[in-house]
């Protein structure tokens, strides 16, 4: 039926609920073109609502909370405690952990559990040197979703899942800038993006990450 207007109310309920989550995902992977953490908190508002999924919703803030993740300025306040500064791309792949615990989290590319499980087994020593972007995805592959767009210059972080979401996130953050100072070339930091750090979990938010020599650097001077 369509709408004295010309306006179509037919819209179903899944209709609403698939455009949301469409909507979020583009949030969570280029979270400055959207307006950051507060737009991806709305957007997780509006699809839980849809989803009726509020109360889980509001529980997973509470256990994000408990474990350090968020504090009063929300998860970019913990990224900052971490190693004084809050990428978005970092921020944007914590509330994507929701997300992709809650079934809304769209992936480009999904892992085996062999393959996520290689992953975890060499991280540790793997991270004791410093990587770059480039280094990533050529020993893991292309990433399940790209936190922060494709731009060389600016921090992104990489994510790689199984279909299975029990399973989370394993994240790679990788940090990079333009230079200081006046530049007529606008000259980044790095050529590419460097590693800070793997995460993968743990019981508190500071707990599953594990530091390049880099983003241990980084950790001291913050």
């Amino acid at each position: 039926m369509t709408h004295p207007t010309g306006r179509n109310d037919e819209r179903t309920p899944q209709e609403v609920l698939d455009y949301l989550v469409t909507q979020l995902n583009g949030a969570l992977r280029r979270p400055g073109m959207y307006g950051g953490e507060m737009a991806i908190r709305l957007y997780l508002d509006a699809v839980a609502f849809a989803d009726a999924a509020e109360q889980a919703w509001q529980q997973e803030l509470k256990d994000l909370q408990t474990r350090r993740g968020s504090s009063s300025t929300g998860v970019s306040g913990a990224f900052r405690g971490l190693w004084g500064d809050a990428h978005e791309g970092a921020v944007a792949s914590v509330y994507a952990e929701i997300a992709n615990r809650q079934g809304w989290l769209r992936l480009d590319r999904t892992l085996t559990s062999a393959e996520c499980d290689e992953i975890r087994r060499v991280s540790k020593t793997w991270c004791r040197k410093d990587r770059l972007l480039s280094e990533v995805v050529t020993a893991f592959g292309p990433p399940s979703v790209l936190f922060g767009g494709n731009n060389p210059n600016y921090p992104k972080t990489l994510a790689y899942a199984t279909d299975r979401p029990a399973d989370g996130l394993l994240c790679f953050h990788l940090w990079n800038s333009f230079a200081p100072g006046p530049s007529p070339s606008s000259a980044s930091v790095h050529a590419e993006p460097v590693l800070w750090a793997f995460r993968d979990g743990g019981t508190l938010f500071t707990d599953g990450f594990t530091f390049t020599p880099e983003g241990s650097a980084r950790r001291r001077e913050s």
